[in-house]
């Protein structure tokens, strides 16, 4: 399983409207993708939600490489460079992914930590993977996964939940515009022990 994701700066006068109109209208063309349990389509505006820039993102829930690979070479990428460039595009192995209780999503919450050095790797991977399940079992929560980065050794938290951002939930918070779900009804479920 392979998370993915970009982000674009846009300027302080862009028309976000136009984000809500081409979410809503690309995001029925993402609702049956195979191989791919998530898209979001994220927006972050000036002034609300601890923003102090606007942002338009995207992040995915990935199968396997292999169609994260057909979305790179099949011109579905090509359909963002060519409204809004070639961003880098984040991508890890999905330590864990789980689906939550709830049957919404509004937000997304991300949030990337750096592994120290010294760490027992092991023990690591195995604490963010449980922290993952328990974190899946919460009210509100749409879906958790927490994914590795081995080349600059980090570790990313995404929390897809319908709570508003009050301050308790960790990361970077993003509106979600339009939330594809093809296959996240297929993950393993958080379940309280």
């Amino acid at each position: 399983m392979l998370s993915a994701f970009y982000m674009h700066r846009l300027p302080a006068d862009y028309d976000t409207g136009t984000l809500h109109t081409r979410a809503r209208q690309l995001g029925a063309l993402w609702d049956t993708a195979r191989d791919l349990y998530y898209k979001a389509f994220l927006l972050r505006e000036s002034g609300r939600y601890g923003a102090t820039e606007n942002n338009y993102a995207s992040l995915y829930l990935w199968r396997h490489d292999a169609a994260f690979n057909e979305f790179i070479a099949n011109g579905s990428y090509l359909n963002v460079t060519k409204s809004f460039g070639r961003a880098s595009i984040y991508v890890e192995g999905a330590l864990d992914a789980r689906r939550g209780p709830s049957s919404t999503a509004r937000f997304a919450y991300r949030e990337t930590l750096a592994i120290p050095d010294d760490a027992d790797l092991d023990a690591t991977l195995a604490r963010e993977a449980d922290q993952n399940r328990d974190t899946a079992t919460q009210q509100g929560v749409f879906a958790s996964v927490v994914s590795l980065d081995t080349q600059r050794w980090t570790l990313t938290r995404v929390l897809l939940s319908e709570e508003e951002p009050r301050g308790k939930q960790a990361g970077t918070a993003w509106k979600i515009l339009h939330l594809a779900q093809p296959l996240a009804h297929t993950l393993d479920t958080g379940v309280a022990a």
